[in-house]
């Protein structure tokens, strides 16, 4: 496993905590529908939340169009609504990028809710 892929399962590790933590349910971590991939969906009362978890270990850009840009976001949506028409799932989504930057052994989280929206 290569650094940078160790690095992006310890994030999603990280992630996973955290919403679960919060009171998220799990459903499906890196799911893929053909190239495309999901890295966290799950669950709450209300929303079937789609999650991007960016990990790094240097700070991250300001803007969120730097490390998740609109093309990636249109992945993501396209995804995403293939899982909801497959599983049959009658609930809003909602699209959250979680960012982790990891310092010697410790980690700063940033959850971003509703970070981006589905666009017509």
């Amino acid at each position: 496993m290569s650094s940078t892929n160790s690095i992006g399962k310890l994030g999603e590790s990280l992630a996973s905590t955290h919403l679960m933590g919060r009171g998220f349910k799990i459903l499906e971590q890196n799911w893929r529908f053909g190239k495309k991939e999901i890295d966290i969906i799950a669950e709450t009362e209300d929303f079937i939340v789609f999650v991007e978890v960016k990990t790094r270990e240097d700070p991250f850009p300001e803007r969120l169009e730097e490390y998740i840009n609109k093309k990636k976001q249109r992945h993501i949506i396209s995804a995403a609504s293939e899982y909801m028409r497959l599983k049959e799932i009658d609930k809003e989504g909602r699209f959250d990028v979680i960012v982790i930057i990891l310092n010697r052994g410790n980690h700063e989280l940033e959850h971003i809710e509703a970070a981006f929206y589905p666009t017509l």
